[in-house]
């Protein structure tokens, strides 16, 4: 029997696979870098590519309000207008002006990925969320894979000229743009069109003052119950959704409870070492991946070279998809050993940055390219885990928002002063000896927060050990009591009208 999930589930999958197959794109700087753009590297790297950055950066924030207010799905259908803009300038149109305007666009469609990842929470049960969310993650993977790996096919074998291979990406993404205008409408949105009982009532389920339910253990809040705690006790507000579209929140009070909720969020200084290390290591992996194709047609030519960007891109994709399922099995306490975690692969990551940039052979860039892929998707599948596991679904969408905007700006700076003509204008070479700097700062940084931490619990645990029996004593008296207390200040907290 169909279930409801199902629908808007494929019509997603459909929009995600399509959107993500893009045959042209290991071979994108040596496209506008040869006979069809005739591109200098100057112009490709310093004057192109930066202005996706800025425009990424200046519409994620109205993009992500819109994106609520509008309840997703117009925003899904303005990513896959971009992105058939976007491809159908880059087939179709010459000179500097329009790469510019190109790449603005990219940054539309870049900054509405938001409500690909969101809209589905609206549609369907929370009981579905994990099988839909690996649904829909999944299918841009091997859509991304299938692209690149086809590209590769394409060029290799057939010699086919790349400007075919953007008609391509055009034609898939045009196949893409068609299933978001079958998508039901969503009925809630997370800020501006809440439920009936105020914010949804996932908020509540799995939750108890910033923890998992798993944390309960015996005493773990059934969530039928919570539910109906909520439903018998929640007064009218002024946040409920009619069929046809009714009141909302404003903006304002939108905003503030943004800033209620970002406030109780970096307040945890876990949280906050995660959401630094998912601000910096983004920062720098986009920097990576933006200019890596212009590092490897300095090495290599694509002119005079038969290249294999395609499979290294492949290769890659799915070895960091690998990483990130392998983390799973690994039994580390991320707590304890977190901050020293991410120092160790940090190294990892500034190590194969400085032997691509001065090796400078084709097959140890590519090599060191598919370690610092997979070590990135490894450490950010840690970190999502990390920080969604203590989060609601609103507070979650609010950090990773903030995480990535950071992140953006921080790229945006480090864009403007080493890449763009109006600051140094550095060459490829000299921006990747940068970027192996940078993540050698970032070890650093988490090398002096890990042998803090640890200190700091050693020196800790020496200096009271005749507390623990007594401090396990009280816990196994009190501990149903607190619980219950948490609960009932997080129900309390839910039943607050938002103005």
């Amino acid at each position: 029997m169909s279930q409801p999930w199902m629908y808007p589930t494929f019509l997603l999958c459909v929009y995600g696979f399509f959107s993500s197959m893009r045959p042209l794109e290991p071979f994108l700087t040596a496209y506008l870098l040869g006979p069809d753009k005739n591109l200098t590297e100057t112009q490709v790297v310093n004057e192109m590519y930066p202005v996706w950055t800025y425009s990424y950066l200046a519409l994620l924030f109205p993009v992500f309000l819109a994106t609520d207010y509008l309840r997703y799905k117009p925003i899904i259908i303005l990513q896959g207008a971009s992105f058939v803009v976007t491809y159908f300038m880059l087939v179709q149109t010459q000179g500097m002006p329009a790469m510019q305007v190109l790449e603005f666009f990219y940054g539309v469609a870049t900054a509405t990925e938001v409500a690909y990842y969101s809209y589905i929470y609206s549609v369907v049960e929370s009981d579905q969320y994990q099988r839909v969310t690996g649904y829909c993650r999944s299918i841009t993977l091997v859509g991304s894979s299938v692209g690149s790996l086809l590209g590769q096919v394409l060029v290799s074998a057939a010699d086919v000229p790349l400007h075919y291979l953007g008609i391509g990406m055009l034609v898939s993404s045009a196949l893409a743009f068609i299933a978001p205008w079958f998508l039901p409408v969503a009925s809630r949105s997370l800020f501006f069109h809440d439920s009936k009982c105020g914010p949804p009532a996932q908020e509540v389920v799995g939750k108890v003052a910033g923890a998992p339910t798993e944390s309960l253990g015996k005493e773990k809040v059934d969530e039928h119950e919570c539910k109906k705690l909520l439903q018998q006790e929640c007064p009218e507000v002024v946040t409920k959704v009619p069929e046809a579209g009714g009141e909302s929140v404003s903006v304002f009070g939108v905003l503030r409870m943004l800033w209620g909720d970002f406030v109780h969020c970096y307040s945890s200084p876990t949280m906050l070492a995660w959401s630094v290390w998912w601000a910096l290591s983004t920062c720098g992996y986009l920097q990576v991946v933006n200019y890596t194709q212009a590092l490897w047609e300095k090495v290599l030519p694509s002119q005079e070279f038969m290249i294999y960007n395609g499979y290294v891109e492949t290769v890659s994709t799915l070895l960091g998809a690998l990483a990130a399922f392998a983390v799973s099995f690994v039994k580390i306490s991320w707590a304890s050993w977190g901050e020293l975690a991410l120092c160790c692969f940090s190294v990892v990551i500034a190590v194969v940055m400085y032997l691509m940039d001065t090796i400078q052979n084709i097959w140890v860039c590519y090599t060191c390219y598919i370690i610092f892929r997979a070590t990135y998707m490894l450490l950010i599948t840690i970190a999502t885990y990390q920080i969604a596991a203590a989060l609601s679904m609103r507070r979650y969408a609010l950090v990773f928002g903030v995480n990535t905007f950071v992140a953006l700006l921080l790229q945006t700076i480090l864009t403007l002063i080493v890449v763009d003509t109006a600051g140094l204008g550095l060459d490829i070479f000299t921006q990747f000896l940068i970027y192996a700097s940078y993540f050698a700062a970032i070890a650093v940084i988490f090398l002096v927060a890990g042998l803090y931490k640890v200190v700091a619990r050693y020196g800790k645990a020496s200096s009271s050990p005749s507390d623990s029996s007594q401090t396990e004593s009280d816990s196994a008296g009190g501990s149903l009591t607190l619980r219950d207390t948490e609960l009932t200040q997080v129900v309390e907290d839910k039943l607050q009208p938002q103005s």
